[in-house]
């Protein structure tokens, strides 16, 4: 089973949005929350040029990119709570016999954090980060990695997320895709995924009729 985290497992996407709003109002960028609002799920290397046209490995891309997870770590992360069923889910996962895996576009050094705030660090096995990958999402790298670190072949994987750019990754990576309305996209967004739910706690209510289980015929 493979998790994103941001927007999934801890409701986190608005505290990301609005450190990269604040990240580029240091820097003298007006970049309004509204923009940078529906990128989040990809990484730096998509979100940068996106907005203010730079790139993520250029100097100015690197300092904004430091920046921007100095104010995060700082200023958001403490905020963050786990979504409702977050930690309840991962664990009838577990239960259930299957890997908890993350594949997240967070770097390796927030990752700990998140995990933490989802009430989830003691459950997840593997990881793939940002740090693991080329392109970030909704290139399939990060998926990609996530699957060679679960050692299992791809018709027995499922990953959870809640961005179109989760769907797409996994869908590059021939992975199917169970999403959650909980990172704010509508099911129209959320195309190509095999099911939609609001959120952990509703797939922890009707997982018996899941792909989770179905996924064993």
């Amino acid at each position: 089973m493979i998790f994103d985290i941001d927007g999934t497992l801890v409701d986190s996407n608005d505290a990301h949005a609005q450190s990269w709003v604040d990240t580029f109002a240091d820097a003298g960028y007006d970049v309004p929350f509204d923009v940078v609002r529906p990128l989040i799920g990809m990484g730096a290397d998509k979100l940068l040029p996106k907005t203010i046209g730079v790139k993520h490995d250029s100097k100015g891309g690197k300092k904004l990119i430091k920046l921007r997870s100095e104010i995060f770590r700082e200023k958001y992360l403490p905020t963050l709570r786990p979504l409702k069923g977050s930690r309840a889910l991962v664990l009838r996962v577990r239960a259930d016999g299957l890997k908890a895996i993350v594949a997240t576009s967070a770097k390796d050094e927030e990752l700990q954090g998140l995990l933490k705030a989802a009430e989830v660090a003691d459950l997840m096995e593997e990881k793939a980060t940002a740090s693991d990958a080329r392109r970030s999402k909704p290139d399939p790298d990060i998926v990609e990695a996530a699957i060679e670190e679960s050692g299992t072949s791809l018709r027995k994987l499922v990953m959870i997320g809640d961005t179109p750019y989760d769907v797409e990754a996994a869908t590059k990576a021939k992975v199917r895709t169970i999403a959650f309305r909980s990172g704010g996209w509508s099911d129209d967004d959320l195309h190509g995924a095999v099911e939609i739910y609001d959120g952990p706690a509703d797939l922890l209510t009707r997982y018996d009729s899941s792909l989770l289980l179905k996924r064993r015929e």
